[in-house]
């Protein structure tokens, strides 16, 4: 029998994440573009600097209600009408509202580009705003919100937000609005929003995808070039500060049969020049299924399916003042909560006093940036990262250079970044589970006085 000879690897091609053409159109509208050739399918992210904060008091969640109402008619088409022009394109049109602004993203085939612009730039021209529409978005988030307090994770997140940040602090308050703020928006308060924030010359629009044989130029100017809009400065956000003092709190739940976990506090942004070290430090403590946390409470202990550490901006700005929230989430079975928390800690403690390996160090930086040309194969992967570049005010080639930085950084400078990010004695902690069967397991570790609140 003849064996043909075992195929040998290639020698790897050289990639760097893709830079963007910067350009602005006369309307003021910022526009950031990346020929990708062979993606046939554009990405469209649009970044409007109409942030939460800005929100008019006792209306939480109108940004959201607003963002939403964008695609339900405009001055040339209902909403059903609408629905079906971006249905005949091939196209997907999405829009959410979050702490740093307003973001409107759209999918379609490049052949259907042109006029699928078009229909974008309708909803962010004119939309009507119907009062039947606003209604029924404000009905629809009203239904979501028992659903949300009924989801441990979605609960335990907002518990620590309460707690971390003031209580006149936008961040503080549900993202989406609660069912009081939610109940008082109607159509005037979502037009308002809008015509007090949604405006060209405070937005970016990121196109990414293969324009071979488009004029993306002349598309532009025709459709999002006729938007208009007043050229007012954008809101200026109030600096972030928080209370991470160590200290539980319990959600209570009575009978649940597991117990969800979120440690958390804010650190450094992606300004920071620790960042990068952070970045890795946090994955080697709980960033995949071999790091430290799941190696202990996983592997050894058995106490959980999976642990995670994290670190996800809140608001990035180039003056300093932004912040990312550090976290630690999981969920493990009732009984084991005491035990899960009190390991938990000694995997903190143990990264203070010995430190990452190198080991570690590589492996992360191997799952890091080794796979970066995967994460980013689709325009749309592309689009999100430049349109969160523009949105935390960074530069164009900020993600190309973090993956230089991620690769330059030690075992040291990873370690040190980590230690600092969660300290022992300066963590939140955020259970939702029977306060009367984990309450005196917890007080008895030590790590924050217990505070017990309805679930």
């Amino acid at each position: 029998m003849t064996f043909h000879p075992q195929p040998a690897g290639g020698d790897p091609k050289p990639w760097a994440f893709p830079a963007p053409e910067r350009g602005r159109l006369p309307n003021g509208l910022t526009v950031l573009r990346s020929h990708r050739p062979g993606q046939q399918v554009v990405a469209v992210e649009i970044d409007i600097v109409a942030p939460l904060e800005a929100e008019p008091a006792g209306l939480d969640g109108v940004a959201t209600i607003m963002a939403r109402a964008l695609s339900e008619g405009t001055d040339k088409h209902d909403a059903e009408e609408f629905a079906a022009e971006l249905e005949r394109c091939g196209a997907t049109l999405d829009a959410h509202a979050d702490h740093p602004g307003v973001r409107v993203s759209l999918e379609v085939p490049a052949s259907r580009l042109d006029k699928a612009l078009g229909l974008l730039a309708d909803a962010l021209r004119a939309p009507a705003f119907p009062d039947g529409e606003v209604e029924r978005l404000v009905a629809n988030r009203l239904d979501e919100i028992p659903h949300e307090l009924a989801n441990p994770a979605r609960r335990a997140a907002m518990a620590l937000s309460k707690e971390l940040f003031p209580a006149d602090s936008r961040m503080s308050r549900p993202r989406q609005g609660t069912e009081e703020t939610i109940a008082r928006i109607d159509a005037a308060a979502v037009r308002a929003f809008y015509e007090a924030h949604v405006r060209p010359a405070t937005a970016t629009v990121v196109v990414v995808g293969d324009f071979t044989g488009v004029d993306l130029d002349a598309a532009l100017t025709e459709t999002l070039g006729a938007w208009t809009g007043s050229p007012a400065e954008p809101v200026k956000a109030s600096p972030i500060t928080a209370d991470d003092t160590g200290r539980v709190v319990i959600v209570d739940r009575p009978g649940a049969v597991q117990t969800q976990l979120l440690i958390g506090r804010i650190g450094a942004d992606r300004h920071d020049r620790v960042w990068p070290a952070q970045v890795l430090g946090t994955y080697c403590l709980g960033g995949t299924l071999t790091s430290r946390l799941d190696r202990v409470l996983r592997e050894e202990k058995g106490y959980t399916y999976g642990v995670r550490s994290f670190g996800q901006v809140l608001r990035s700005s180039a003056d300093g003042d932004g912040a990312a929230m550090l976290a630690i989430s999981g969920s493990v079975d009732t009984a084991s909560t005491g035990p899960a928390l009190e390991d938990l800690w000694k995997v903190l403690r143990t990264l203070a006093a010995e430190g990452l390996t190198d080991a570690e160090r590589d492996v992360a930086v191997q799952n890091l940036v080794g796979v970066a040309p995967l994460k980013y194969e689709t325009a749309a992967a592309v689009a999100g990262t430049l349109a969160d570049q523009v949105e935390q005010q960074l530069p164009d080639d900020y993600q190309a250079r973090l993956y230089e930085r991620l690769a330059r950084t030690g075992t040291v400078e990873a370690t040190a970044a980590v230690v600092n990010a969660f300290p022992v004695d300066r963590l939140v902690t955020v259970l939702v589970g029977d306060a009367a069967e984990i309450e005196e397991p917890v007080k008895a570790l030590g790590i924050g006085e217990v505070t017990v609140v309805k679930g």
